[in-house]
Formats: structure tokens, sequence, C-alpha cells
């Protein structure tokens, strides 16, 4: 187990607290960074510190299990503490960071000093992914449960030479060493370096054919060979950023339970193209792609019944200039840390969520696919996280609330349904009313060990 910071105190009072199965107006009390009581006859000890969250939504600390904060050797783009600071000011408590960084997360030494630059700099509790490779994937397992290590990340689907696991054989040889659940880019590499080739020289390519190169075939076959191959060994998997109706119901036919798990991102919840192409350009330009509006309804009904288990941002930055590079030399990413919380909010305006689905989403999910100890609902005994919410903040989102040093948002101007106005770590506020704490303070997550 990791050590921990030692907490703060704090009494969040007057609110209503959301969990799995119901909102009721309750306290939270927050001693030396633990839930201590939930209840409506709280007693705080003299000169506790005190959260006024009256006609206000008080929901445990969301994580997001999948970013990319650039650090190191990307930092013009985002470092770890622009990007946890627009995690915090999205009411992101706790945030995993994928590996592809500069150089890639892909050994103990390079894992290390990530997490020590992030005991310095950032304002959420964080974990990193270890990257595999051809080179490293029979060492995997001794690495997979080192300090601060979210787990493993497989990437199928671009390029990049020992970095990429293309073959079935060295992905066999990744699942077979460790236990712990493997995240996976799920998008065949060689059918999209095919149509990605027939793009060379071309002057007229347009992003509203982005979908057509990185096309549904690419995801929905990887997707199948992975969901074989997770029967085969016995590995958990965890398939990131589903983008087609088709992979939608590979995984409700197959019911492997928690064998694989899924994620879903907003960008491909709210989007749908060509629309979002012809509004936003480049700006909404992803891997995978954001498709048309049939793919969308059918992700939107997987988080509705669980078949989708996770939401994450996927949040990956890029600076304006880069973005305007014309297709398709403009770089693939949308900076989204700070506002899955709000989206999901409006889809509970909207009627296809409810406001519990928010805590299913982004709390007990990535807690149960990675086997993160010490967070969750806020009951005793687990970290002091809470997010205390405005529902009466309806206006369109304004830019210069955003914190990432991406400078922008394809959502900017969408219309809001609530936003987080406090966010606590370990019973401290770090961020409140659009503003951060004086001194980030935050920790490694800790991990259940794989059985």
């Amino acid at each position: 187990m990791t050590a921990r910071l030692f907490g703060g105190d704090l009494w969040i009072r007057g609110g209503h607290v959301v969990g799995v199965d119901e909102v009721v107006r309750e306290d939270v009390l927050i001693l030396r960074g633990r839930v201590q009581q939930v209840g409506r006859a709280v007693l705080a000890p003299a000169g506790c510190p005190v959260l006024d969250a009256t006609g206000r939504l008080v929901f445990p600390g969301f994580i997001d299990s999948h970013v990319h904060f650039r650090e190191p050797g990307l930092e013009h783009k985002e470092d770890l503490a622009s990007g946890s600071l627009a995690a915090v000011a999205g009411g992101i408590t706790s945030f995993c960071e994928m590996p592809n960084t500069s150089p890639h997360t892909d050994s103990p030494e390079r894992l290390a000093d990530k997490v020590l630059r992030a005991r310095a700099r950032s304002h959420a509790d964080f974990a990193f992914f270890l990257r595999a490779t051809r080179e490293n994937a029979d060492r995997l397992g001794d690495w997979e449960n080192l300090p601060g290590c979210a787990g493993i990340k497989v990437l199928r689907g671009v390029s990049g030479g020992s970095l990429l696991i293309p073959d079935e054989a060295s992905l066999e040889r990744v699942l077979r060493s460790g236990r712990r659940r493997v995240a996976v880019h799920s998008e065949e590499g060689p059918r999209l370096r095919l149509r990605e080739a027939a793009l060379a020289g071309r002057t007229d390519a347009s992003v509203v054919e982005h979908p057509l190169v990185r096309d549904v075939g690419a995801a929905e076959l990887s997707t199948r060979r992975l969901l074989d191959l997770a029967e085969k060994t016995g590995r958990r998997l965890h398939l990131l950023h589903v983008s087609t109706a088709e992979e939608v119901d590979l995984l409700r036919d197959r019911d492997l339970g928690d064998l694989v798990t899924a994620e879903a991102t907003p960008h491909h919840l709210f989007f749908a193209a060509p629309g979002c192409y012809e509004r936003h350009g480049t700006r909404v330009q992803v891997n995978p792609p954001v498709r048309e509006l049939r793919h969308q309804e059918s992700l939107r009904q997987a988080v509705v019944d669980g078949v989708i288990t996770v939401v994450g941002s996927d949040h990956t930055p890029h600076t304006l200039e880069e973005k305007a590079l014309p297709y398709p030399q403009s770089p693939s990413g949308i900076p989204g840390v700070q506002t899955t919380v709000p989206l999901l909010l409006t889809a509970v305006r909207d009627g296809w969520l409810r406001l519990q689905d928010l805590v299913r989403l982004l709390v007990v999910g990535p807690v149960r696919a990675f086997g993160i100890e010490q967070k969750g609902v806020l009951l005793p005994g687990h970290d002091g996280d809470a997010v205390v919410v405005d529902p009466q903040v309806t206006k369109p989102l304004p830019l210069d609330w955003l914190r990432s040093r991406a400078g922008f948002s394809p959502f900017v101007g969408a219309p809001l349904a609530g936003w987080p106005i406090a966010t606590v770590v370990r019973g401290k506020v770090v961020y409140q009313d659009h503003g951060a704490a004086d001194r980030p303070e935050a920790a490694p997550l800790s991990f259940a060990p794989a059985r």
C-alpha cells in the first residue's frame, strides 16, 4: 500500500449527497483526510472548518482514468501542474495518466520520475500507466505493482515502432505477463496504415474524412481479436474510448463480465459526424474518430445499461497552432478533463442519465476496473474526496473558466446544467470558485493486489 499524505478536517454541511442508488440530504464529516460520518446528525469537533453546501449536490470525488498530461517532453501542450489544475477545476480528484509522453513511460525509472514530479506539483491524486512494448513484454508482471502504477497500457492502431503491439503473438506475451487489468487502445494498425497511405500527396483531404480513414472496421476487427485473447489468456482487459456501435454489439453479445470492461468518452457521447467536423474542424479530430449519429446513440445506450462501465475524458491537449494545421497533418486529440462532469450533468438534464449514474461511471467504475484502494463513494473509511456542484449554473461554458494549457475546448459555448464549485481532496479544499489552493499537495493512488 502506498503511503498517504496527512489529510485535513472538513465538515461539508447542508448538501444533498449523491450515491450509487439515491440522493439524500446529509452532511459529510472528514477528519484527518478520511470520511468519518455521513448523515443528518453529524457532530463535528469544535473548530472544524465548514464548507456550506446548502442547495448544492455533494458527489464523491470523481476519477478520470484516461488523461494525457504531456509531461515530460511535451510541456508546451500541457504539464502535470496545468493538467491537474484543469482536473480539480472540473471536479476530478484523482487521475490515471497515459504513458505516451517523451520519453514514453516504459520502465520503472521513467515511472518513478513521473511520480516524483507529480508529488511536487499535482493538484489531484494520481497514478501512471506503464507502456507495453515488444522489449519489455516479459517484465511487465514484475513492474505492474510499483508505487504509482495504474496498470499496463497497450497501444494498437498507430505507428510507433517497438512502442506498438501490432501482432497477436506479442500481445499474448503482454497478457501472460502479470495479473492486473490491461488498458488497450483498440484499432487495427495494418488496416489503418493502408488507408492513411491513400492520403499521401493529397492536397484536398478534409477532416470530414477522418472517420473513413480510421474506419469502423479497424476498431471492430481489433476489438473482436482482443476479446478472443482475453478469453484465451484469462487476462482482464479495459477497452479505451469505444467508438462504434459494432463494438458495443460485440461486448453485449459476448457478455464476458468482469473479464472485459469498457470506456466511453464525452466527445463520442456528445458529438456526431459530419456536423461536428463542419462546425469545429480539426478541433474535434480524435483517435478513434467521432462517428455518425448511430454510433453515438449506441454508446449512450451502452452507458445507460452498463455495457460501458467507465467514462474517461481522454484529455489530449495540443496547441491551437498545431490543431490549425491542415488535415491530416493536424494532430488528434482534444482537452476534456475539465468538461466531463458538466457534460454528464447536461445528460441528466436532458433525461438520458441520472445523477447516480455519474457516481457509477466516474467513481465506482474506475475503482472496480483498476482496483483503486481508499477511493469510492462517501462512506466512513474512504478518502475524504468530494465535489460540491451548483445545479443552478446553467450558462454557456465560458472560455475563461478553462485551466488547461491548450486554451480551447470545442465545448465552449455549450449550455451547462451544473458546475463544480468546490473540489476536496482528502479533506482539503483544493479548488473553489474558480481558484486553486495555494500549494498543491497530492499523493499516488494505491491499488489492491491482483488475484
